[in-house]
C-alpha cells in the first residue's frame, strides 16, 4: 500500500525538508522558436523582467534555507533556465537528458558536464528524456511521464540505473507535454498516510494512468483546468512550503486547506517559454529519503 493510501488517519504537522537544488539564470532567455503550445515567436519577451522575476524565485528559495547551486547559462540556449529538464539526480547519480527537439539538444551535455564537476556519477542516456520535466520522486518511487517528450524506453533505463520502482504515466493533452506541468509532488518525503502527497490535473492523463494515480494517491489534490492552464502544477514543495505561480489563487486555497504554506511567485515572462517554478528547479536529490546531498566518491 502507498504511504498515502490509507484514509482516516489523523493529519500530522507538516515539516519542511532541506532541499538542495540547481538553477540557471535566464541571461539569454527569449522565445526564439516554438516547440510547445505556450511559445509564440511573435510575442516579445522582456528579458530584464525575466531575470528580475527569476531572481525573486532564487531569493525565495534562499529565504527558505535551500542549498542553492548555479550552472552558467550559455548563449544560444534560451531555455537553459528550465534547469529541471537538464537531468534526473538521485543517490549520487545523475541520469542525463537527451532532448527531443534539436534546439535544446546542446543543453544535455552542458548539464552533464556540470554534474561531473559537482562530483556526481553521470549516466549518459540511450533514450530521449528531458530529466525532471518527466521524472519525479515521491517517497522511494519514481513517477515517469511519457507521451510527448520522454521515450517510454527511458523508464526501463531509470529502473536499471536507480534500482527503484518506476511508475509510467501517459500524458495525452499537448498543453501538458511534461509531467511537471501536469502533476506536482507536495510531500517529497511522505510521512502522513492522510496526506495528498501529490496534486494533478485529471485531463492530462490517459485512463490507465488516472487509475494508477487514484489508487496510489486517493487523497490527492485535483487541480482545476483554470489553475493548470496557469501552470499551477509547475510548483515546488519542500513538504510544507509550496512555491507556486502567484496567479493560481484557487490552487493556493486548496494547498492551505491541506495544511501547506503556499508562497506565490510571478514568473509570467518565463511562462512565455512554457515553464514556471518547477521548471527552474533541478533537485540534487539526497540518498534515499534523507536530507543531505551525496556525491560520488
Amino acid at each position: 500500500m502507498s504511504c498515502c493510501a490509507r484514509k482516516g488517519c489523523p493529519p500530522q504537522t507538516r515539516q519542511p525538508t532541506k532541499r538542495s537544488i540547481l538553477m540557471c539564470r535566464p541571461t539569454f532567455f527569449t522565445v526564439a522558436y516554438a516547440i510547445n503550445p505556450y511559445m509564440n515567436t511573435d510575442t516579445p519577451v522582456d528579458q530584464a523582467k525575466a531575470v528580475a522575476q527569476w531572481q525573486t524565485l532564487y531569493d525565495t528559495y534562499e529565504q527558505l534555507g535551500f542549498d542553492l547551486h548555479l550552472i552558467d547559462p550559455l548563449p544560444g540556449l534560451p531555455d537553459m533556465v528550465f534547469a529541471a529538464n537538464g537531468g534526473f539526480v538521485l543517490d549520487g547519480i545523475a541520469y542525463g537528458a537527451k532532448f527531443r527537439h534539436p534546439e535544446r539538444q546542446p543543453e544535455g551535455p552542458a548539464y552533464m558536464n556540470w554534474f561531473r564537476n559537482f562530483g556526481l556519477k553521470v549516466v549518459e542516456p540511450a533514450f530521449t528524456n528531458e530529466g525532471m520535466g518527466d521524472f519525479t520522486l515521491v517517497g522511494n518511487v519514481i513517477l515517469a511521464g511519457t507521451g510527448f517528450r520522454a521515450d517510454v524506453r527511458s523508464h526501463e533505463e531509470l529502473r536499471r540505473v536507480f534500482k527503484r520502482e518506476v511508475v509510467t504515466l501517459k500524458l495525452v493533452n499537448p498543453r501538458y507535454y511534461h509531467l511537471d506541468v501536469a502533476l506536482t509532488v507536495l510531500d517529497p518525503v511522505p510521512v502522513d498516510p492522510s496526506s495528498p502527497c501529490v496534486a494533478y490535473l485529471e485531463s492530462a492523463f490517459d485512463e490507465a494512468s488516472l487509475a494508477t494515480l487514484r489508487n496510489r494517491f486517493p487523497n490527492a489534490i485535483i487541480a482545476s483546468e483554470e489553475d493548470a492552464a496557469l501552470l499551477a502544477l509547475n510548483s515546488y514543495s519542500d513538504g510544507y512550503n509550496v512555491v507556486y505561480p502567484s496567479k493560481a489563487t484557487n490552487f493556493a486555497r486548496q494547498l492551505k486547506e491541506h495544511g501547506y504554506n503556499p508562497i506565490g511567485v510571478d514568473l509570467s515572462e518565463l511562462f512565455l517559454g512554457g515553464g514556471s517554478i518547477r521548471c527552474c528547479t533541478l533537485d540534487l536529490h539526497p540518498v534515499g529519503t534523507g536530507t543531505s546531498v551525496a556525491r560520488a566518491s
